[in-house]
């Protein structure tokens, strides 16, 4: 893929063809304009790709989808909802950590780093994997929304059993548009976004977390370690 990130060996034969669309040509293209034009883009490349790097096809359990990266300077690495060490947990990030520590009587985290979660299979893909500094959403519909559509309809084709939680309306329409998979026999589970101005309307206290574990327990897939 343009600008030094790779498609890993386990997503190729599902992203190949989509990187092969003129979409795709042209995002490519437009990502080497803005950064010859001097703007910062997040994640920093080589990072782009880390939910896919860290979350091998064939290990999925779990897909937790956001919607773009982190604008901030050293935020963003790559994963949703998650910022790199010594970085301040953001809002969002905050209410998640309360409900685990409502649902499953975990500690809230001092870090907001979630890539111990995506190396027991937690894929945590945004929707679209690059930003302009200080613009949320400026990269939205350049072309990154193929791609990420084929990776989720990859996970929703695979035979194990997995869960979606969908939390907020742009995550839910996503998913929602990978045919049959409301109806399959995966785990699709939906609340309002963690962000502060809708959390309190159903995030906290959803229980997602158990009821995923639960269920992939029951499956024999084990539950994941949600501790940080």
């Amino acid at each position: 893929m343009a600008n030094g990130d790779a498609v890993p060996e386990s997503w190729r034969a599902v992203l190949d063809p989509v990187l092969a669309s003129p979409k795709s040509r042209q995002l490519g293209g437009f990502l080497k304009a803005e950064e010859a034009a001097g703007k910062a883009i997040y994640p920093p490349r080589g990072t782009r790709l880390a939910a896919l790097e860290l979350t091998p096809l064939d290990t999925v359990k779990v897909v937790i989808l956001g919607q773009d990266p982190y604008h901030g300077p050293g935020q963003a690495h790559g994963l949703s909802f998650s910022v790199q060490d010594g970085v301040k947990v953001p809002p969002s990030l905050v209410n998640i950590y309360k409900e685990l520590a409502s649902d499953l009587g975990l500690a809230v985290p001092r870090h907001g780093n979630l890539t111990h979660w995506a190396r027991q299979g937690v894929l945590l893909l945004n929707a679209a994997l690059t930003v302009e500094d200080g613009q949320p959403a400026s990269h939205q519909g350049r072309g990154w929304e193929e791609i990420t559509d084929a990776v989720v309809a990859a996970v929703a084709a695979k035979a194990d059993p997995c869960v979606f939680l969908l939390w907020g309306s742009h995550a839910q329409r996503k998913a929602q548009s990978v045919p049959g998979l409301m109806q399959s026999h995966h785990l699709v589970l939906t609340a309002p976004h963690p962000s502060p101005l809708s959390a309190h309307r159903g995030f906290l206290g959803c229980r997602h977390f158990s009821q995923a574990n639960a269920f992939l327990d029951a499956k024999g897939r084990g539950g994941v370690d949600w501790a940080l």
